[in-house]
């Protein structure tokens, strides 16, 4: 732990998570803004740290993990903006100009689930770990890579929630995705789920022939994320990951799918594909874990 403290933004697609804190037990506020328009969300961040400056005091920098498509190359004229993004509105916003404008820290930037991995890999489930996969099943579809204990970041960063994957036999469902229809975030994101079965992905019971979808979709991600990255482990977060029944479920359809390619991994799947340690917290933490960098 550290006595400074750090601002943070979990940026994410329904809601952007402010927090004020020097570490996991050391959070000092936190707020969930609402994602709307830019300039109005925005301006919801600046004030929150406006007002926890005023009570606790100065910050040594800023950390911001956000959905993407972004620009983290820092010789770009477009470095710190969302860009190709989906989610209406929010295509071409410089998230980094702005708060470099109205709160004057520095600044470190990256993908929400980048975050979210930095976070888990120093606080929560991949600790001691030097490889290992983050992934967000929320609003979008989202993986950060940890190889030789650095995140990935190539040309720009992985897209993974884009992957392409066969259809569950007899699946006719378009996918939601605008840009491809029917990549793994167009079939098995929280929009998907809630187009797919016209009511809100919480009402769904279990039992239903969702989560068996569900459940093929995501284990065929984790199998291509395996075979692709060589993990250690492999952290499932997000909003559908809520869904208790829903882990064993994608660990049994591992197990079928990669048909023991990898050997068996029976016996280790509780540990290789599991949830958050940090739970809920572990994007906005991941804020903070960003902030913390050198």
């Amino acid at each position: 732990m550290t006595d400074k403290l750090y601002a943070g933004i979990d940026a994410g697609g329904t809601e952007f998570k402010c927090i004020v804190a020097g570490g996991p037990d050391q959070v000092r506020a936190h707020q969930k803004i609402p994602v709307t328009y830019p300039e109005a969300t925005l301006v919801a961040c600046r004030d929150f740290f406006l007002r926890a400056q005023a009570e606790h005091g100065d910050f040594a920098a800023l950390g911001i993990a956000s959905f993407g498509p972004v620009d983290l190359r820092r010789d770009s004229p477009t470095y710190g903006f969302i860009t190709s993004t989906p989610k209406p509105h929010w295509v071409d916003t410089d998230l980094v100009g702005y708060f470099e404008q109205v709160l004057g820290l520095p600044i470190h930037f990256d993908t929400d689930v980048n975050g979210a991995l930095l976070a888990e890999q120093r606080w929560g489930a991949a600790q001691g770990l030097h490889s290992a996969v983050y992934v967000t099943i929320g609003t979008g579809i989202g993986a950060g890579v940890m190889v030789d204990g650095n995140l990935l970041h190539g040309a720009m960063h992985p897209e993974a929630g884009h992957m392409l994957v066969p259809r569950y036999p007899g699946d006719p469902f378009p996918g939601v995705c605008p840009y491809h229809g029917g990549c793994l975030e167009g079939l098995a994101a929280g929009p998907a789920l809630q187009q797919r079965w016209q009511q809100n992905p919480k009402a769904l019971p279990d039992g239903h022939a969702a989560w068996e979808l569900q459940a093929h979709y995501l284990a065929m991600m984790c199998m291509n994320l395996a075979l692709t990255y060589s993990p250690q482990r492999i952290v499932l977060g997000g909003g559908v990951m809520e869904r208790a029944e829903l882990l064993p479920m994608i660990r049994r359809a591992y197990l079928a799918q990669i048909n023991g390619y990898l050997g068996d991994q029976k016996a280790v799947m509780e540990s290789f594909i599991t949830t958050p340690g940090l739970g809920s917290m572990a994007g906005a933490l991941g804020a903070i874990a960003l902030a913390q960098s050198p």
